[in-house]
């Protein structure tokens, strides 16, 4: 049977390590940490990898070595397992620099000595401010996202040394632009464990410089920021009249870039209707990648709550997980809420899950309304939409615009109502099922290609669900 005596050890040391360090830090370099066992005064950990143990001894030795020698009892060596085979549990075990005495220090000489101004000085560790919980493992992949998302994982592997220099993300609020930024900080980290890195929303930035300029220190605040290498600006849009702010930023700015350091930015608009900001920012957003993301479409909102539901080990039907995905549309966050709402209903009334509830919870966040059920409804509504007359779709006439607004009425019929393609076909314009079924695919290809024809197709489903 195995011992308990390295958990409890192990307990015990990061009780002391948690007051000594960021709550950040703690979870994301000790708490993945597994005690393995303790035997002739060594204690083996198991650390995911390699990296770990290089971080870990080159930033924490010191307060790993005291905690130990306090917990277990002076003398206590260290080794790590790194896992090389998860399969079949195999690692290798690395033993601590840390379990060697440093070499005494040789008596210092008489002789003066000399900084080198050229040599880089070796800078204290900072908190990078992320929250580890927001993460690429978490951060689901769909076409709304997927070109800033796969930005995000090429800055986190070569920070500053991509094309993407400065990141530019924006969006409408909770489609996921502080979880990227975040995941981004996380991974470089993670990566790159030398990096400086740091997240900072605009308000906090606004707010040091301001008390720093009150306090004479604003050649500190710049010095400060200026030995980031990875700096992450969430909604840079607040700078937005804030001429002394934007000066100095416009300055760090152009000396992170220069110096080859990676900036990225989130705002709720594009850099082109960005107003109250000075032109030579506004130049300086763009010469990087601009990447939107949009509100996500029903797939990716499906993909998110599964994933949500299953992270929190919940079952929930599918019916009900298609329902929420159909209904809740707007955002990442409405959809997170939704699902924390229909636990806690469920749980304090002892309701199960099932579609009654889904409806209940989902109708206190958004307004659900019954959407059209007839061809007859979505033919009118498209007509109304193109300003064209019902019997305009129903000739055979070969214009562009009456063309299109047929093959949209017939995709939308396809999508919401149960008739059959060569009901669909009857009433539109007296057309057979094979007309049908080509005029979904042209709309689905144009709708992939063509962001004009896919926000037209969008606002009349909207309309249909008015």
């Amino acid at each position: 049977m195995m011992s308990h005596l390295p958990e409890k050890m192990w307990r015990k040391c990061l009780e002391v390590i948690k007051d000594n360090i960021s709550e950040t830090s703690f979870n994301t370099w000790f708490l993945p940490i597994v005690p393995l066992q303790y035997e002739n005064n060594i204690l083996v950990l198991q650390v995911p990898s390699q990296f770990f143990v290089e971080y870990i001894e080159e930033k924490y030795i010191d307060l790993l070595k005291m905690t130990l020698y306090r917990v277990i009892g002076t003398g206590t060596l260290l080794e790590y397992r790194v896992m090389i085979d998860q399969s079949t549990g195999q690692g290798t075990r690395i033993p601590s620099e840390g379990n060697h005495a440093k070499p005494a220090l040789e008596p210092s000489s008489t002789a003066p000595k000399y900084m080198n101004p050229y040599q880089k000085q070796r800078l204290p560790e900072i908190d990078p401010q992320l929250n580890i919980k927001y993460n690429f493992n978490n951060l689901i992949e769909g076409k709304s996202n997927k070109l800033a998302r796969t930005a995000g994982m090429s800055i986190a592997n070569d920070p500053g040394k991509t094309i993407f220099n400065p990141l530019f993300v924006y969006g409408e609020s909770g489609v996921g632009k502080t979880h990227l930024a975040n995941a981004i900080g996380v991974m470089t980290k993670q990566l790159h464990p030398e990096k400086r890195v740091l997240y900072v929303s605009s308000n906090t930035f606004q707010i040091q410089y301001t008390d720093a300029v009150r306090n004479n220190a604003a050649n500190d605040f710049l010095n400060f920021y200026q030995t980031i290498d990875v700096l992450i600006v969430d909604d840079i849009q607040e700078l937005a009249g804030k001429t002394g702010t934007q000066n100095t930023f416009f300055h760090l700015f152009n000396h992170l870039h220069q110096s080859g350091k990676q900036l990225i930015l989130t705002s709720d608009r594009s850099p082109l209707v960005l107003a109250g900001m000075e032109q030579r920012l506004l130049t300086r957003f763009k010469w990087g990648l601009s990447a939107e993301i949009e509100k996500p479409d029903v797939e990716l909102r499906t993909a998110i709550l599964k994933d949500k539901i299953y992270r929190d080990g919940l079952e929930i039907e599918e019916e009900v997980v298609q329902y929420i995905a159909r209904h809740v549309t707007d955002n990442v966050r409405d959809l997170e809420g939704t699902l924390a709402s229909l636990m806690a209903h469920s749980t304090l009334a002892n309701l199960p899950i099932d579609l009654q509830l889904a409806a209940k919870v989902v109708g206190r966040i958004v307004n659900v309304r019954p959407r059209a059920t007839t061809v007859e409804q979505i033919r009118d509504l498209v007509c109304e939409h193109f300003s064209l007359s019902v019997d305009a779709i129903s000739t055979r006439s070969r214009k562009r615009e009456v063309v299109q607004a047929r093959q949209i009425a017939m995709y939308l019929s396809k999508q919401h109502t149960k008739n059959s393609l060569s009901s669909i076909g009857t009433l539109i314009g007296q057309r057979d099922h094979a007309t049908v079924l080509h005029a979904c695919k042209i709309v689905t290809d144009l709708m992939e290609i063509d962001k004009s024809f896919r926000m037209s197709v969008k606002e009349i489903e909207d309309k249909l669900k008015a």
